[in-house]
């Protein structure tokens, strides 16, 4: 036994020293220690140490020196303790700060107090000598009645459990009927099997084990009403998740969720217990593309309930769970620069999908050539603007210049204007103006002749108005002008 690991998980899972276990209810000598299993749960038991293991509560008995407990060390020799007893009484440094939650205003503490104190009554009585019942009780007070009085006294029952669980691990005490007058039921389901996450437990549901969720978990989502995270959106995809507890809870069966596309379901991670659905640019499942006054572009999916054709009725509440994430575009801004100087970068955060504007300016079709501060232009000399993007998927979005103009000042504004595009369009007037892929991707090109205004002399500025447009849709959402 000495240096042995031991690892007792839920669903009845027995390792030692890194090998499962194959436990039943016969008993079996593996290291030099006693396993076997019950309907309530595993027991081990060593020269000095027993161990009981349900899934969800530990009862942990022996010498003092045989083990530590969560905050250090049992009381005397034959100390049994679990989680809820020795959160109460231990002193051991480090345990000085603990968890606590308020008082239930609802809850009549004197009544679920009264409960727990049946531990200093028959027949609990004859273990009295050999358990402590005090940690039992005082942790069975404080805990129950941090909850409704039914729910109280309903939880008080897993510490009388507990206290006869630790006096039957000594074969010479027999407790006898202690459920009927605690008036604790007998459980109808077993719990031993079932796997629950670290945010549920296990308990029974209609007559069923089920994992249910931890109050501290679904706390955070009762004020809300809402069943799992908020949506994610990274790159071209979307995705939400939800807690399969919290699903349960509604009587909600998240195999029978499905997007607006029926064959887009949701994933349950075996580990969490959490639902995740989700959609891209491969596969949108059903998505719906809108826009929002010319200001957003919007992708929505719906989970809902996936009913039989052949039902005709239902007992069930209706599912209809919206999740989108969208292009939202700024207030207009304009980044204006010299056309002598080097190009400009505008990084726009739209909303929860984030993505870069880039305006460049050469003086080859290569587009090998930038316009810097030492460039020199000529009138009359051909110049290349490239419009591109980043972080947009093409398969979701296109890039359309709507207009391209230019003003002899840095304002976009300014009373001097000449129009180079218009409504996606060369300047008709203008024959040097060319516009190559316009609305086609996420990125494209137009050049024209240089110039300059008739009796004005200095510098030249360029400015264009953008537009997203969804592939899906029948709309755009246009960006800000960016200049040069």
């Amino acid at each position: 036994m000495e240096g042995s690991t031991i690892y007792l998980g839920q669903g009845g899972l027995v390792q030692v020293n890194g090998q499962t276990q194959t436990i039943n209810a016969t008993a079996q000598l593996i290291n030099g220690m006693l396993f076997y299993k019950d309907q309530d749960g595993v027991i081990f038991a060593g020269v000095s140490l027993q161990i009981f293991f349900d899934g969800n509560t530990a009862l942990i008995a022996g010498l003092a020196t045989a083990s530590e407990g969560l905050c250090g060390n049992p009381i005397n020799g034959n100390q049994t303790f679990n989680l809820a007893a020795e959160k109460s009484s231990s002193s051991v440094a480090g345990c000085e700060i603990l968890y606590s939650d308020t008082p239930n205003n609802t809850t009549n503490c004197n009544i679920t107090t009264e409960h727990c104190n049946l531990l200093m009554q028959a027949p609990f009585t004859d273990c009295h000598s050999q358990v402590d019942p005090a940690p039992y009780i005082t942790a069975c007070a404080e805990t129950s009645c941090k909850f409704q009085t039914e729910e109280g006294l309903a939880l008080s029952c897993q510490f009388f459990f507990s206290y006869a669980k630790t006096c039957g691990l000594n074969p010479n005490i027999t407790l006898g009927d202690w459920r009927s007058p605690t008036v604790c039921p007998v459980p109808q389901v077993s719990c031993m099997e079932m796997y629950c996450s670290d945010n549920e437990f296990c308990d029974e549901n209609n007559g069923e084990p089920q994992c249910l969720c931890r109050a501290l978990f679904a706390a955070k989502y009762t004020p809300t009403n809402s069943l799992g995270d908020p949506t994610v959106c990274m790159g071209s995809s979307a995705t939400l998740t939800l807690a399969e507890c919290l699903l349960s809870a509604k009587k909600i069966d998240y195999t029978t969720l499905r997007l607006l596309d029926e064959s887009c379901k949701g994933h349950l991670d075996n580990e969490t217990h959490m639902v995740t659905f989700s959609f891209d640019s491969s596969n949108t499942c059903g998505t719906e593309v809108m826009s929002n006054n010319a200001s957003q572009i919007i992708y929505k999916n719906t989970i809902t309930l996936q009913n039989s054709s052949t039902d005709v009725i239902t007992r069930h509440d209706q599912v209809s769970i919206d999740f989108s994430c969208l292009y939202t575009v700024p207030d207009i801004r304009s980044v204006s620069f010299k056309i002598k100087e080097s190009s400009v970068v505008q990084e726009i955060v739209s909303g929860i999908w984030n993505y870069t504007l880039m305006m460049n300016a050469y003086i080859d079709a290569q587009f090998v050539n930038l316009v810097g501060p030492n460039t020199e232009l000529v009138l009359d000399q051909k110049v290349w603007v490239e419009l591109m993007t980043g972080g947009l998927d093409y398969n979701l979005v296109s890039l359309v210049t709507d207009s391209c103009w230019a003003t002899n000042q840095p304002s976009p504004n300014a009373s001097l204007r000449y129009d180079l595009i218009i409504n996606g369009c060369p300047n008709p007037a203008d024959h040097t103006v060319r516009v190559q892929g316009n609305g086609l991707g996420t990125s494209n090109v137009f050049s024209f002749n240089m110039f300059q205004f008739s009796g004005k002399a200095g510098d030249l500025y360029l400015h264009c108005q953008l537009e997203l447009c969804p592939k899906h849709g029948s709309s755009c959402a246009p960006l800000p002008i960016l200049s040069f």
